[in-house]
């Protein structure tokens, strides 16, 4: 039995994936937080959070490396770590830094550091030769459309420090950009307490299908698990509506896709983990919008585990223990599996989801997780407002996501508007 130490977490389906995985294992888990209450408040009426099936639950300022090192170390003195893992994108760097601190296993923090930092990925995979899209990082808005006028319209805004899609916005002039700058200063906190980065990303806009490229990295080597493909909506913002996966590409599409994705992962030099590489299949070939060091989310993982039997939540835990992952999968009978998002078109209150019952009955369903009525309904164009999702599979080879499209298209939520 190996102990881990888990360094916060999302409060998605990551935070139930990983305790899973790591209680499966036969291993556990001390939980380290700066807000237990952040968890708390997302778990179900009457039910505990997973992460409480924790040996113990500590408090700490997980946001501040500087203190947070020793206190660790007392900590690993005490109850004695084997590994560090997180899913949260906001302490993959902290994380990291952790793990190499204690003398554990886990990937190179200044690599995981360039990861997270969407201008650091497009500066190590331009130096590196890897064709991308023509950018530029800005200080302030009146950079911005400056270097805009350079690169030219339409572009995307981003931050650099950010994840799930916010603040990304697709412009088409000056006065978008500014609204999105402007959009993007009024936010300089992000939601885990931390101070943002204030520069902007600019960059081209890249056209075409998106996928994402699930890999194992282990020991110098990665393994490409598969593709998975991505719908948008939600224009001007990138909401990911719903995945499939194995993408349905061509076997040239596919390989390129994971070729793209292992060169961007040599030259960020990342071992050590399971990534998640997003990538637009362009005219003129893969680009790789970033990359990302952890586990896919929005359920990707399930999709996997559904139709290949690898279990990538697991995968991650063995690699923070240093140990090489279980592989090699089986033949579920499931040629495909989908997942769709049901996305709010308006602000307010839920008062209801018609049609619930129908889609659980319904055949080839895999997942049905719906709000529950009450719940404040943003509309902010990101992937953090989702009322529910349903996910099906397919054993004919036809692709799960017509069936996943029909069945969203019998669920109707009732929102009142204030």
């Amino acid at each position: 039995m190996a102990h881990l130490l888990m360094v916060e977490s999302w409060v998605g389906s990551m935070s139930r994936l990983l305790p899973r995985a790591i209680l499966e294992g036969g291993h556990e888990f001390t939980f380290l937080t700066r807000d237990l209450h952040h968890y708390l408040r997302s778990a179900a009426e009457g039910t505990a959070h997973p992460l409480l099936a924790a040996r113990h639950v500590l408090t700490a300022d997980t946001n501040d490396t500087v203190t947070l090192l020793p206190t660790v170390e007392r900590l690993h003195g005490a109850l004695g770590f084997d590994g560090v893992i997180t899913s949260c994108d906001y302490y993959l760097p902290t994380a990291a830094r952790i793990a190499d601190r204690l003398g554990l296993p886990g990937p190179a923090p200044d690599a995981v550091e360039n990861a997270c930092r969407k201008d650091a990925t497009r500066r190590v995979l331009h130096t590196a030769g890897l064709p991308g899209p023509r950018h530029a990082v800005c200080p302030d808005g009146a950079r911005a459309a400056e270097a805009a006028r350079d690169i030219g319209y339409p572009l995307v805004v981003k931050p650099v420090d950010l994840c799930a899609g916010m603040f990304v916005r697709r412009v088409d002039g000056e006065r978008e950009l500014k609204d999105a700058c402007r959009a993007l200063a009024g936010f300089p906190v992000n939601a885990r307490g931390q101070r943002r980065d204030p520069v902007v990303l600019l960059e081209e806009l890249l056209e075409g299908p998106e996928v994402s490229v699930e890999t194992v990295s282990y020991d110098g080597v990665t393994e490409v698990i598969g593709v998975t493909d991505k719908s948008l909506g939600g224009t001007p913002a990138f909401i990911e509506t719903g995945h499939m996966f194995p993408a349905a590409l061509t076997p040239a599409d596919t390989e390129a896709a994971g070729q793209t994705a292992l060169l961007a992962l040599k030259a960020l030099a990342l071992d050590g983990v399971v990534a998640h590489t997003e990538i637009k299949l362009t005219a003129d070939g893969p680009r790789v919008v970033e990359v990302n060091a952890r586990p896919a989310g929005n359920r990707i993982t399930e999709l996997i585990r559904h139709v290949t039997g690898i279990d990538l939540a697991a995968a991650a835990v063995d690699l923070a223990l240093g140990r090489q992952p279980d592989l090699r999968g089986w033949d579920t009978g499931l040629r495909s599996a989908a997942i769709g998002f049901l996305v709010p078109e308006t602000d307010g209150t839920l008062t209801a989801i018609d049609g619930g019952d129908t889609v659980r009955e319904a055949s080839d369903v895999l997942e049905v997780q719906l709000a529950e009525p009450g719940r404040a309904v943003r509309a902010d164009g990101s992937n953090n407002t989702y009322l529910g999702h349903v996910m099906a599979a397919d054993t004919t080879g036809r692709g799960a996501r017509d069936r996943v499209t029909e069945l969203l298209s019998g669920l109707r939520p009732r929102v009142v508007n204030h």
